[in-house]
Order: structure tokens, then sequence, then C-alpha cells
């Protein structure tokens, strides 16, 4: 019997499952889209030959252009599913496209591709946050046209960075909340308390209803699929907490509306906020996103280890402390009794 061997190039990957079994994954080059996935060392398969064939077939680099690669990312199942997210994606992936309107996609498998790439999006030099996200999108282009098989490769992978942030020391302390809840109305005022005993994005907190609420063996707790990394948390629902979801009125299912008791959006959340923070007073550094540094103090103090509270909050165990350490300090009336539990909770993580 004829022996049969894998087409050149074919790069082969050994998975190995929960079951304790293994699986191979075929792609069509090292670093090249995935084509075929199966039982097999070597696949006999005539249908893996055809898959193979059709993950080769790029488009002839003189056809495809970069508009038409823009277009084809736009319309494919890469595409972020946050409204938001989309429409940034959108917004730099068509730029990216404008500029290189006349070149062919496979420029960028030349190394020089790099320079120029660097020079389109240093016209927003001027704004560090822009220069960044330019190159974060066209890199998301490139990276999905070479895993699609439709580049070979790309060379604009960790572009340099010119916007840094370290948002650890914004917090919202017991004096700004006291602030807020002497002057807002109450639909504001609700928004505060749920961001800083939960921690969770404005794109979470507007969609959280009652039926998020579950009860435990030592009270209640809001289970919460989060929209960024489609993980569930569970979040302990505190006595401050507990005071706004039980004063929901009856037949309302969302926790949080706006003040004619309609849906929010994350923006009217943002900015319904803003607009009393700036007639308190307050930092004009705050937002309402900053309110995930009070909450990781209010989750370590209701019973959450260290590393629980880094996993929910998307951050690392170090900057979890970091951010909690810094509420304390900023927050007198609170210092002694968080600074002990955080010197605990630091101990137990290491």
């Amino acid at each position: 019997m004829k022996q049969v061997s894998l087409p050149k190039n074919v790069h082969r990957v050994r998975r190995r499952l929960a079951n304790g079994l293994s699986r191979w994954h075929f792609y069509a080059w090292r670093g090249g889209p995935r084509f075929w996935t199966d039982d097999k060392k070597v696949p006999e398969d005539k249908a893996f030959f055809h898959a193979f064939s059709e993950a080769t077939a790029r488009p002839k680099s003189a056809d495809y252009m970069v508009p038409q690669m823009v277009d084809d990312f736009l319309s494919s199942s890469s595409m972020p599913q946050a409204k938001r997210s989309r429409e940034d994606a959108k917004k730099w992936a068509w730029r990216f496209a404008q500029h290189f309107s006349t070149a062919p996609a496979a420029i960028f498998e030349d190394r020089r591709a790099r320079g120029e790439l660097n020079k389109w999006r240093a016209v927003w030099k001027h704004s560090p946050k822009q220069h960044d996200m330019a190159g974060t999108h066209a890199v998301r282009v490139l990276n999905w046209a070479v895993e699609e098989g439709l580049l070979s490769e790309h060379h604009c992978h960790k572009l340099r960075r010119l916007y840094e942030v370290d948002r650890s020391g914004v917090v919202w302390t017991r004096s700004d909340r006291d602030a807020i809840n002497a002057i807002a109305p109450e639909w504001v005022q609700r928004i505060l308390c749920v961001a800083c005993e939960t921690g969770l994005r404005p794109g979470d907190l507007i969609k959280l209803t009652r039926a998020a609420v579950e009860n435990t063996p030592a009270g209640r707790r809001l289970r919460v699929r989060t929209n960024k990394r489609k993980k569930l948390a569970h979040i302990p629902i505190t006595p401050v907490l507990a005071k706004v979801i039980d004063a929901i009125p009856t037949g309302q299912l969302l926790i949080l509306t706006n003040a004619s008791g309609a849906q929010l959006t994350e923006h009217r959340a943002s900015e319904g906020l803003r607009q009393w923070r700036d007639k308190a007073g307050l930092n004009r550094d705050l937002r309402l996103q900053d309110c995930r540094g009070t909450a990781a103090t209010r989750l370590l103090d209701a019973g959450l280890s260290l590393s629980e509270i880094a996993n929910h909050m998307g951050w690392s165990i170090r900057n979890a402390a970091n951010v909690i350490e810094h509420y304390a300090r900023v927050s007198p009336d609170e210092t002694d009794a968080v600074l002990v539990k955080l010197a605990r909770a630091k101990g137990g993580a290491q």
C-alpha cells in the first residue's frame, strides 16, 4: 500500500485533550491558517488535501489590494462584537485602507512596510492615544490576513507605543461618594453605588438585572458574564449594594435606569456621573470606570482573595494590591482595617 505523506510546508501540532487523548491540528504553513483537525497524525481523507489546496490558494499579489483586504476583514467573523469596538475598528481600518489605497496587500510581506506603517500613524503623533489606535487596528487587519492565508507573513508586530497611562491611583473615595450623594439625583447615586460595590464596567452595569441575583449560604451574590472577557464573575452583594437592589420598584427588571426609568446607555451613565462630579467640584480626572479601584477594596473587605479580585477585574495580582493600597491611604477612615486585610491577602497570594 502506498504510504500517504503530508503536503510540503504543512505544519502539524499535537494538542492533548482533557480526556487524555490527542488531536492533531494542521496549518497551511508555520504561522499560517489552520485548515484541518484530525485524530490521525497523517490524514488520508481526500477532503484533507482539498482543504489544504484552498488554504494555500491566495489571491495573486498584484490583484489583491489593501482596500479589498480591509473590506474582507470588516465582513469577517473576526470583527469585534461590541458596538463601540466595531465602530472603532471600522474607522481605523478604513483610514488604513485609504492611505494605502493604491498598494497591493503583499507589500506588508516586505520588512520595509513596517516603516511605511509607522509614517502613516505618525500623522497622529500629536495624540499618542490615536497614534497607537492606528497601529493597533492596522495590525489587527494584517494578523487576520495572515490567519486566513491572504498574506504569508507581515512585519508590523509589536509597534512602539506612545500612549502610557496608569490610573491605578485614581479612585472614588468615601468623601467623593458623599459629595455626589449630597446633591445628585437618585438615579446617579445608584450608578455610582453599584459601580463602586461591583467593579463592573459601564457596559456590564447598564445590563444588570434582578435575574443576576443569586442566594448563597452566606447571603447573596451577583452572577454576571462580563462583556469584555466573556467570563462569569461572582460578586458578593454587600449591605450597601443590597439596599439599592431591594429598593428597586416592583416590576422593574433593570437594577440601574435613567431618570425616566428607561434603560441607560454606556454614554449616558458615564456622562450623567461626570456632570454631577463637576457640579460637586470633584477631581475632573474621576470617571465611572475609576470606580473599579474602589470596588477592589470593597471586594477585599467582603472576603474575596487577591487572586479572585484580580481575575474579576482583569488585573494582575500586583496591580490589584497596589490599587487597594492606594485607596486605603487616601481614605483615612478605612486605612487601618483595609491595610491589615491587604497584608493578610498578600501573604496568602505568595
